[in-house]
């Protein structure tokens, strides 16, 4: 069905900084530290049949995003507000399952920073989280925040998936078994792709790229095309990331090498590369990290700012202490990272349903707040499908969650 929309007046030009940086800022929170310790984790229990998973959360997440962010952008409105406007109070929940998911996540990320300093420079697990910690900081006290948390995420972005591309070639995975296990697996795990759908788009992950865009004003029916130009970007980066991470682990796996518990994923990249592996390992780790801290803190406030004026007067200090409490809690907390990590994902995938249920809800039914712009019936579609699925996914995973802490 052709999509159509109101008649409006020319847009002026958008900086193209600012729209990257929001291709990058979703797409490297999705590709963190708990994507990375997921995705070794369940490919050395699964093998290739950890490839369904992955194009299974893949499709999920095209359609979630396709959705958020046209809803988000040509609404110009922050995920919370438009929650409040479908039902007083949802917003305010919707808050509060995103700041708490968000600083679970969090955690999480700080870990991963630590993880990866400690693969590239033998650095203490407690010291590496707080160095990384105080850098995310500095990026937020900086005068131009928002500029230099654009052009960090897209250059870290870049360097891990070409450092990732060089693992993967070097690895030899079986890569056609990965294909056919892609579409007929040996074995199914509704944890594993639950986990790997609420560690890429789950929870603030959902909203941090169409968030970045209504901070930078690409808003409305006229930025459609740049709203789904952007989408798109970010949907491509993490895929691509995805698939190049699962190959390289793949590899070493299927060679019948058995990977340390401690680090799983550095002693992969280390058997296919050697030192030189185990030392892009912890380049890739800490930039994939210290980007999802940057982007879980960011995010989760945007979440409240929009609540109160004196709120958003403070934004960049919010920010500030909520990056302070992550690192405090990791230093805090004795739960290995890599388990926390896991957790995270599957936590962030159970609150996926709640606030992309309430964006659907607004594409169908108020189309007021879209400024009369008239939604796309099968984008709507393909959303309500993968709202259904996220649903069933993670109920159907809450009894794997359980046996991951124990």
């Amino acid at each position: 069905m052709a999509e159509e929309t109101t008649t409006v007046s020319r847009p002026g030009p958008v900086r193209r900084g600012a729209l990257m940086g929001a291709v990058f800022l979703m797409a490297t929170s999705a590709i963190g530290p708990g994507f990375i310790t997921q995705t070794t984790q369940f490919t050395v229990r699964l093998g290739a049949a950890f490839a369904f998973a992955i194009v299974l959360s893949i499709l999920i997440d095209i359609a979630v995003q396709l959705n958020v962010w046209r809803v988000i952008g040509v609404s110009g409105t922050r995920a919370q507000d438009l929650g409040n406007k479908v039902l007083p109070g949802l917003g305010y929940a919707m808050a509060a399952l995103v700041v708490f998911g968000g600083l679970v996540f969090n955690v999480g990320n700080v870990a991963g920073t630590s993880l990866g300093l400690d693969a590239l420079m033998g650095v203490d697990v407690k010291i590496g989280g707080t160095v990384s910690a105080l850098i995310a900081i500095a990026i937020f006290l900086s005068k131009r925040a928002g500029v230099a948390m654009d052009r960090i995420v897209i250059v870290l972005g870049v360097l891990m998936i070409g450092l990732t591309l060089y693992v993967a070639i070097v690895s030899g995975p079986p890569v056609g078994d990965a294909m056919r296990q892609a579409v007929f697996p040996d074995q199914i795990d509704f944890l594993a792709i639950t986990t790997l759908i609420g560690g890429t788009v789950g929870g603030y992950i959902t909203y941090a790229g169409a968030h970045r865009l209504v901070d930078a004003g690409v808003t409305g029916p006229e930025r459609v095309v740049e709203v789904s130009r952007s989408s798109i970007m970010s949907l491509l980066v993490t895929g691509v990331m995805r698939l190049v991470l699962f190959l390289a682990v793949l590899g070493v796996v299927a060679g019948g090498v058995t990977l340390a518990g401690s680090n799983p994923t550095a002693d992969a990249f280390q058997h296919a590369a050697g030192e030189l592996g185990l030392r892009m390992f912890g380049i890739i780790l800490w930039a994939a990290s210290i980007t999802s801290v940057v982007g879980a803190a960011y995010t989760s406030i945007s979440f409240l700012v929009t609540f109160s004026p004196k709120l958003e007067r403070v934004r960049n200090w919010l920010v500030v202490a909520f990056v302070a409490v992550s690192a405090a809690v990791f230093l805090l907390l004795d739960q290995a990272p890599t388990t926390l990590l896991v957790l995270a994902g599957s936590l962030n995938g159970l609150i996926l349903p709640v606030g992309f249920g309430a964006l659907l809800w607004v594409a169908l039914r108020r189309r007021d707040l879209l400024g009369g712009y008239r939604y796309p019936r099968w984008l709507l579609t393909i959303g309500v499908v993968a709202w259904l699925l996220t649903v069933y996914l993670g109920v159907s995973s809450l009894g794997g969650m359980a046996a991951l802490w124990k």
